[in-house]
């Protein structure tokens, strides 16, 4: 074939080198009787690969394993599940975590289980409140916060939300506001002290018809400054800034009756990590 269009060239070699197409046409033997043209080798040799393949096949087919067991009709056993904490807790159900691993995975699953209390209903009202600061706190944090906490926790605020004097919302409505712990990152660890922030996104708002105060997500990351006292992580210290949050969904947000029904069908965990 011809080089004029640039594909003949560029060190490969030229086809035909005069520009034209060459025609090779079969040889015509002189006596048709004669000894046959021998086929081209490259068909042999395709043939040949052919019927070994076959009879390896067949080889296969008719050698088994004996030692595949019977195939079985029944589904496979389940495999248990089981919690990834190094030192699971010893608290009964319901209550509060305590007995964290005295490691750094037990100061983040510490960190994470108190920002879930501290993140629930009781802190709306006065004596859970007071029972969970007690229990997450060092004895010298629990007395400081307990009198600041139930003047934030004014009455003010509880109408704000929707709830009496007591934390208790209007018959007909449910108040929501649930912590739940994403991730949690270690900012420092020593035997006796710990620094780990949660990042965690949050539920709050009141469900009901008449409510003013739709539940809606927060995200949220809460430091906390952990000591290591009386065999267990007690908080010394915490703070909380906004963020950081994800673009929102385009989920379209469900009525307040669903709302009611999930926050009553689905219980928060008690132990986190």
């Amino acid at each position: 074939m011809s080089n004029d269009d640039q594909y003949g060239g560029g060190g490969y070699g030229e086809v035909g080198g005069t520009g034209q197409t060459r025609t090779r046409l079969p040889d015509t033997p002189t006596d048709p009787y004669g000894t046959p043209r021998r086929a081209p080798r490259g068909l042999i040799t395709v043939v040949g690969v052919v019927v070994l393949l076959i009879a390896a096949i067949a080889f296969a087919n008719q050698s088994g394993d004996p030692t595949t067991p019977p195939s079985s009709d029944k589904a496979p056993a389940t495999t248990p599940t089981a919690p990834t904490g190094t030192h699971p807790v010893t608290t009964t159900p319901g209550t509060l975590p305590k007995g964290f691993a005295h490691d750094e995975q037990g100061a983040q699953s510490a960190a994470a289980n108190y920002a879930v209390a501290m993140g629930s209903d009781g802190m709306f009202k006065r004596d859970i409140r007071h029972a969970i600061v007690d229990d997450i706190y060092t004895p010298d944090a629990a007395s400081r916060l307990k009198a600041p906490q139930d003047q934030a926790y004014s009455t003010a605020l509880l109408a704000k939300l929707g709830l009496d004097a007591n934390g208790n919302p209007a018959p007909g409505n449910t108040f929501v506001t649930r912590t739940v712990p994403i991730g949690t990152r270690v900012e420092s660890y020593e035997p006796t002290k710990a620094k780990v922030a949660v990042w965690a996104t949050g539920l709050i708002g009141m469900s009901g018809e008449k409510s003013t105060d739709p539940v809606r997500t927060t995200w949220k990351t809460w430091t906390f400054e952990l000591v290591w006292t009386g065999d267990d992580w007690k908080v010394a210290s915490d703070s909380q800034q906004d963020g950081p949050a994800p673009v929102p969904g385009d989920i379209a947000a469900s009525s307040a009756d669903d709302i009611s029904k999930a926050i009553k069908e689905f219980g928060g965990f008690t132990y986190a990590r």
